[in-house]
């Protein structure tokens, strides 16, 4: 699907003429659960709507949820969807770079985070490789991506699936 922003938007971001541009949407996740949560995930969204050749979307309202599989203090959570000329890896490294500029650190698998960032969805692409899988392997398994993407893009979530996470704590937090 061919999208075209504004002339203004184009410029602004950088992005290639408009005949030449193959824009893609894409849904990211994001997560925080160190130091003040909410505003590592709010400057995120901030960073995304940044980025060179993407423009932000949609963001859904902040929730708070328990770690799954994890241990730490409870994570803020949203999704956020973008329209993107970026390649899926190029999007997935500018979001390490973010991640990276909160201060992320992995020392061990499911540890805390200042920040983290999914690709869950890029268009109706299905990527495998050593760094990166999309759709996302775990999303369909987890309320604090289901909720926040059926807010703002309700088409992609299932009843079902939704009915599925329905244990799994989840609390509205704002904007």
């Amino acid at each position: 699907m061919r999208w075209h922003p504004s002339t203004a938007m184009v410029a602004r971001h950088g992005a290639m003429p408009l005949a030449e541009t193959q824009w893609v949407q894409a849904y990211i996740g994001l997560g925080a659960n160190l130091g003040d949560a909410a505003a590592a995930v709010r400057a995120a969204v901030e960073s995304i709507a940044n980025l060179p050749g993407t423009l932000a979307q949609s963001k859904s309202p902040l929730y708070r949820s328990a770690p799954v599989d994890a241990g730490g203090p409870d994570y803020v959570n949203a999704v956020m969807g973008v329209r993107t000329i970026l390649s899926a890896s190029e999007l997935l490294a500018q979001l390490q770079r973010i991640e990276q500029g909160a201060g992320r650190e992995r020392p061990y698998v499911n540890a805390p985070r200042t920040l983290d960032l999914d690709l869950l969805l890029f268009g109706d692409q299905a990527i495998s490789t050593p760094t990166l899988t999309v759709p996302h392997p775990r999303m369909r398994e987890r309320a604090f991506v289901l909720v926040p993407l059926a807010d703002i893009a309700p088409w992609l979530v299932q009843a079902q699936e939704l009915h599925a996470v329905a244990n799994q704590r989840l609390t509205p937090i704002g904007a």
